[in-house]
């Protein structure tokens, strides 16, 4: 596969589209979730193409088991509302992060920080909308004083980490292996298992994507690199299907036979299995490796990676927003009409989060060169390098 045209694009393009992508993705993905693509296909009288309104339509803050959240009409979800408190994290620290300042400013910024909240159509704590895997942080670091490194364990193993974790792939951009181990230390205040690793593995396929002249093959071929276990093997079976189609409605159903036998949840979403995440080595997050697959299909556009994500249905907000930050850091453009509708009616700047973040990333690079050449320096001083002239 070749890299399109539009690939070789600067920083600041990279991450705003990563940023802005997660987030439209995201947010064309909320209404529809939890349901299956057959339901999607009938409650919509075809696929969806683009924003649409609630499932219940004005029944939206009644209607279990959704209530009260105003999913749809272009507002983000909490996928969204954790992406940009991870970037505020950056903003703060301006350098790379751990677990411990997961504890010492997420944690805060979801407990004291009220924010305009666009499921909830009002202004509230953002740990008033997060899901109860993301109050886990609150209630293990905050309450317990668990060690932050290890606080995670214990917690429903989702992708609630994962959902997150493009902004550590931007700040290590074009080098996975950093990313990755960056995001398995953060992500061990959030989850353990499958979550946490699914966390390094799309921090890493970011990354991967920010490289010049990256392909949809070689984000896969990174994450491959890197990934352990029941993470990688799934990936791996659902590229391999997804390299067999070029358009999303014909994938969908491969797709999702690929991921069944790694996924703990089971077929109803909505009613998941005895064994739904528990840790286990043999099994993975079905976002991940759906999201790599539906940006696979797509050969890398942004808009056909998306709706494909937004049709597959089940946890599609969080593999929608995986995929757009994955198309969206390959440099495919995301519709202006999307991201407009989406920034108004959620009443958030979408391109904020991205301007702050690639001057952090400057800045954190600066660093990393400065502390790259004095350990280079100390080296040599041991005879550990011979210096040419």
């Amino acid at each position: 596969m070749q890299p399109k045209p539009h690939q070789n694009t600067l920083l600041d393009e990279r991450i705003s589209g990563a940023l802005v992508g997660a987030a439209v993705g995201d947010a064309l993905g909320g209404p529809v979730e939890g349901y299956s693509p057959e339901q999607i296909l009938q409650r919509h009288g075809g696929r969806v193409h683009g924003i649409v309104g609630p499932w219940h339509g004005d029944d939206w803050r009644t209607a279990r088991p959704l209530a009260p959240y105003h999913k749809g009409d272009g507002h983000v979800t909490d996928d969204t509302l954790m992406t940009h408190a991870l970037v505020r994290v950056y903003t703060r620290v301006r350098d790379h992060l751990d677990a411990y300042a997961i504890a010492d400013h997420l944690v805060p910024d979801l407990m004291t920080e009220p924010r305009w909240i666009p499921e909830l159509e009002t202004e509230a704590l953002p740990l008033q909308r997060v899901f109860l895997a993301e109050k886990w942080l609150v209630t293990r670091i905050h309450y317990g004083h668990a060690d932050p490194r290890e606080a995670g364990t214990g917690n429903i193993v989702n992708c609630g980490a994962a959902m997150y974790m493009a902004p550590v792939g931007l700040v290590n951009a074009a080098d996975p292996r950093a990313a990755y181990a960056e995001a398995l230390d953060i992500a061990g205040a959030h989850q353990s298992s499958y979550g946490r690793e699914a966390a390094g593995v799309l921090a890493a396929a970011v990354a991967a994507a920010c490289t010049p002249g990256a392909t949809p093959d070689s984000v896969v071929s990174a994450c491959l690199s890197l990934a352990k276990d029941g993470t990688r093997a799934a990936i791996e079976r659902v590229c391999e299907e997804a390299s067999r189609h070029t358009d999303f409605e014909s994938a969908l159903r491969p797709l999702r036979e690929a991921i069944a036998p790694y996924d703990t949840v089971g077929p109803d979403y909505r009613a998941p299995s005895l064994g739904a995440r528990r840790p286990s080595r043999l099994h993975a997050i079905e976002e991940l490796p759906v999201a790599l697959g539906m940006v696979i299909v797509a050969r890398g556009d942004y808009r056909h990676a998306v709706l494909g994500a937004v049709n597959y249905g089940r946890d599609c907000d969080s593999i929608a927003t995986m995929a757009g930050a994955l198309a969206g850091a390959l440099g495919s453009p995301v519709p202006e009409d999307w991201a407009k509708t989406v920034a108004e009616a959620s009443r958030l700047d979408l391109w904020e989060p991205a301007t702050a973040l690639t001057a952090v990333a400057r800045e954190i690079f600066a660093r990393d060169v400065a502390r790259r050449r004095a350990h280079e320096q100390a080296f040599a001083s041991l005879g550990g390098l011979e210096c040419s002239d």
